[in-house]
Parts: structure tokens; sequence; C-alpha cells
């Protein structure tokens, strides 16, 4: 399985890195920006050309082309890349990405059933999903017995597809390329740290992600939300260069529409960041009195927007009609079916989602178990996955509240108003278009983007935090890891089970386990999947041996260089 894997993930990020190579190398960017541009156009180029040979009806054995193009990318713009890794910064977050990716694709060695909170059922609808493109199931098949095709957009899946064709085509692989694709959200939150606080900040953002229970959970469990996090943030930077015009408004908007296209037709939760950044983009133009040059930009952001995301919008309503297309999604859907005032839903929602259910004593039955273990993580899961603010960390929320209100008052008037607005905008929407109501917080549906932003911009801000918040944000990182991580994969793992109660089976120990967990593995018994956990024969304390050798390696590359500026 080692070779299965390294051969995998060399697939996955010679595609991410290599499709768009040649053009990446040709956009007037900097060598950091370009390997970030060039991993969104490349996923995007990728999902295309898959695309068209699913759409068409072509042999999907045309899916190699995917693995082809990139090869041959990575061979026309060998100089490129070559003069890419000379880039300190560039290589900085190339290193760093190599390292997150092989953190997060260690922990999928302890993941034997996917469990925490109430997460139920989206691995297999998503397992499911990849497979109606890799199997060319019927147009008919509702996945986890409920959602059409349409409900969710399809570009993760589409690649998944790609990649399983190429090697296996089991639930161990597809769980090593659904962790590869997401720990990409890594390279805009370096990217961003870096643009806030200096090139030493993107390699600090690898530790923090690296230490955070929301980014790690998702880049295991296989959905699509950090997936699209990468195309929201990187859309959101090469926006950031355009409003600070230190960057041509032409390539700097076309590449964030093309991001923003590309986090559409991987996750509806974009939705929000799509609309408060073309609001502020229509500012931008008002303000500068729409230029011959930003109104011929805006028109070729629009088109190239619009190219990413016609041909799924196109297709699903050609096969599935409009009201499928539009209707189906579960953020439309919830709104029907949700009785009640919507904006006195979203202001609870908004409410419960800030204030843990522990502060405001509620309890439910949904978590009641008998495991100490399970009801320990449930606690702790509620939190880090739900909650927007503890997402950030035990203390890395307060961190980043009083750098947010210190870097405010040392901002321009100009500064505060756009990110004031934005994030508000942000945060209204995104719990706007959930219609549903969620007494346990819904932070995790549409804000997992914004936690990210948040982390960047903690990140950029550790030389300006002092010693004292240095070592509380040390211990609080201490203690997110053992709660939020090492818990959380010890259950996943069955491991205290098979500590204090030797001799049971999976289906045993689970019955200790909440409802939630107990189905999860259930429905992995029914469709008879083999978890990347259970065919690996790496022992578990190599592995624990190794994520301690990158963790260290992680932490080591944080130090400046002598000669380096803080």
């Amino acid at each position: 399985m080692i070779v299965d894997t390294l051969v995998c993930l060399l697939l996955v990020l010679g595609v991410a890195f290599g499709l768009s190579r040649p053009i990446a190398g040709r956009l007037g960017v900097t060598p950091s920006e370009g390997l970030v541009a060039g991993a969104a156009l490349s996923l995007v180029l990728a999902w295309g050309v898959a695309w068209a040979v699913f759409a068409s009806g072509a042999p999907l054995s045309l899916y190699w082309l995917v693995p082809a193009l990139g090869l041959a990318g990575l061979a026309g713009g060998m100089g490129g890349a070559r003069a890419l890794l000379r880039d300190p910064a560039a290589r900085d977050l190339a290193v760093g990405q190599l390292i997150v990716t092989g953190w997060c694709i260690a922990w999928l060695s302890f993941v034997r059933s996917h469990s925490g909170g109430a997460w139920l059922g989206d691995w297999l609808e998503h397992w499911q999903r990849a497979n109606f493109f890799l199997r060319n199931w019927p147009r008919d098949r509702l996945f986890f017995d409920t959602y059409q095709l349409p409900a969710r957009p399809p570009l993760c899946n589409v690649l998944t597809a790609v990649f399983l064709r190429v090697t296996r085509a089991d639930y161990a692989h597809y769980q090593v390329v659904m962790a590869a694709l997401a720990s990409l959200a890594y390279l805009p939150v370096g990217l961003l740290a870096a643009r806030f606080g200096g090139r030493p900040a993107a390699r600090v953002a690898a530790v923090v992600v690296m230490l955070n229970p929301l980014f790690v959970q998702n880049a295991t469990y296989p959905w699509t939300k950090l997936q699209a996090a990468f195309f929201i943030l990187s859309g959101l930077y090469f926006f950031l260069r355009v409003r600070d015009q230190d960057a041509p408004p032409r390539t700097a908007g076309v590449l964030c529409a093309i991001c923003l296209g590309g986090a559409v037709v991987t996750h509806y939760s974009a939705g929000p960041y799509v609309v408060v950044l073309a609001a502020a983009w229509l500012f931008l133009g008002s303000r500068t009195g729409w230029t011959p040059a930003f109104a011929r930009a805006t028109a070729l952001s629009i088109l190239a927007g619009a190219l990413v995301l016609a041909p799924w919008f196109l297709w699903s309503m050609a096969e599935y009609g409009g009201r499928a297309t539009v209707l189906s999604n579960t953020s439309v859907s919830m709104m029907q079916k949700a009785p009640g005032n919507p904006l006195a839903i979203m202001a609870l929602n908004l409410r419960d989602s800030l204030i843990p259910p522990q502060v405001r004593g509620f309890t439910g039955t949904l978590f009641r178990q008998a495991s100490p273990w399970g009801s320990l993580r449930d606690q702790a899961f509620l939190v880090y996955q739900l909650n927007p603010l503890l997402a950030l960390g035990c203390v890395g929320w307060i961190a980043a509240l009083s750098e947010s209100a210190r870097a405010a008052r040392a901002a321009d008037r100009r500064e505060r108003r756009f990110w004031i607005g934005a994030l508000a905008g942000i945060v209204l929407l995104s719990f706007a278009t959930y219609g549903d109501r969620d007494h346990y917080g819904t932070g995790h549906i549409c804000l997992q983007s914004l936690v990210l932003l948040g982390l960047a911009f903690l990140a950029s801000r550790w030389d300006a935090l002092g010693a004292r918040w240095r070592r509380l944000l040390v211990l609080g990182w201490a203690v997110d890891f053992s709660l939020g991580i090492a818990l959380q994969f010890a259950v996943e793992d069955f491991a205290p089970d098979r500590w204090f109660a030797p001799g049971g089976g999976l289906e045993e120990a689970s019955r200790a386990y909440g409802v939630v967990a107990q189905a999860n593995l259930g429905e992995k018994i029914i469709a008879h999947l083999a978890y990347f956990a259970d065919i690996s024969r790496t022992p578990p304390a190599l592995v624990l041996a190794l994520l301690g050798a990158i963790l260290c390696m992680a932490l080591v590359r944080t130090r400046p260089a002598p000669d380096e500026p803080r």
C-alpha cells in the first residue's frame, strides 16, 4: 500500500502542478502566485477535459488524457518549474504543501470508520458520486438513496473518478485522492499569510493548519468542502491584488473569476463568497469610474467564470431540467421544508454557531453513548467543527480577535470598511443560505474558508504577537491537537476499545458509541468497503513516528534563516 499511496499522490500532485505549467509560467505573476494559480488552472483544466469525455459519451478510458496532459505539461514547462523552485517564496509553499499533504495522508492510517458529531453518510454519497462518473451509472441514480446528481456540483467527484480510473477503483485509493486534493487548501492559506505578514508567515501557516482540528478532520473526511476552500481563498487572493492595484486587473481578475467558478462547481458553499466578491468588484469599478481597462477586465473575468460554470449547468439543465438543477440543492430543499420565519431561523443558527451548546445548556439526545471516549470526542467535535470562532483553536480565536482589533486600528478607513463589510456579508449570507434549523451550529456549512482565512491572518501575526501570546498559543495548540486530532483519530481507530477491552470486534465496540457512529460503521459494512487503515500494513507506532517527524520538520522550517528579516 505504501507504493500505491506514493503513486497515487504523485499522480494527483503531478496533474495539479503540471497540467497548466506551460500557461502558468506566462501569467506575469510572481513564482509563488504562479504556483497557486497553476494548481487552480490545472484542476479546472483537468475537470474540463474529463467532463468533455464524460458528457460526450466517449469511452471513459479516455480519462487517461488527464494524466497524459499533466505529464506533457510538466515536460513542456520544465524550465518554468525550475525557475519556480529557485524562488525562495515559491519553494516555501511547495515544500509546505508536501509536508501538509504527507501529514493528512498519514492520519488516514487511523480511520477505520468515519465518525464525529452528526456527520453521517456524506462520505458514502461522494464515494457513490465518484463511482457515477467512473462507471457511467444510470442518470436517475439517487445518491445515499436521497439526492439527485444536480444536488451537488461535480468537479471534485469527476477528478476523483479520473484518478481512480488510472490507479485502483477502491475506497482506500479514493480516500488518498480526496485527502490529497483537500490538502491543497494549504496553498492559498500560505500565500495569504505571506501577503499579510511576509515570507516566513507561509512556513508558520503550514504548522498552524497541521495542528488545526477543522483542517485535518476535513482533509480526512472525504467530502468536498476543503477542495472548494482552495478555490475560494485563491480567488480572494487575486481579488486583493486587483483591489490594492498591485497587479494588472485583467490577469488577476481573470484568475479570480476562474478560481471562484471552480469553487462553485466544487461545492455550493462558495456562493456567499462569490456574491460578496462580485459586489466588491462592482464597487471598485464605480470608485475608479469604470475606466476602459477595468471594464475590459470585468468582461474578460465574467467570460472566464462563465466558461468554467457553463459545462456543468448547461448539461444538468439538458439532462435533468431547470427545476432539478436549481431546486435539488440541499440549501433550497431545506429552506422549503423548514417551518418558521427564515430570518428567525438564520438568527438562531447564528447564535447557536457562535455559542457552544455546552454553554447554552443544550444537550439533545443525538450524542448519548456509553463510551466516555466517544462522548468526550463528540463534545470536542462540536466545538472545533461547528463553531467558526472556536474552530480557530481554544486560544487561537482570542488571539485572532485581539490581533484583528489591533490591525484595524492601524489600518486606514478604506481597509477597515472593506474587511468589515466583506466578513459581515459572508457570515450573513452563509447563514441565510442554510434554511434548516440546527441547534448544534452550522459553522461547517459555509464558513470553513473564513476559518482558514483567520488561520492565515494568525500565522501572519506570529512575530507581532509577543512572547506571552506565543506561549499561550502553543499551549492552546497542544490542547487542540489532543482533543481535536489525537482523540478524534483514536476513536475513529477504535483504539481505546482495543486497549481497554481487547478481543471484541469493531461492531461490538461501536455499540458503546452514539447512533451516528454506529450508522457510519453499518454503512461501511453493508457496502463491503475496505478503508486505507484496513489494508495498510504499516505498524501504528511507525506511522506515529512518521507523523512526529513530519511535525518536527514543519516546526524547524518556521525558524527564520540568520539573514532573513522577521
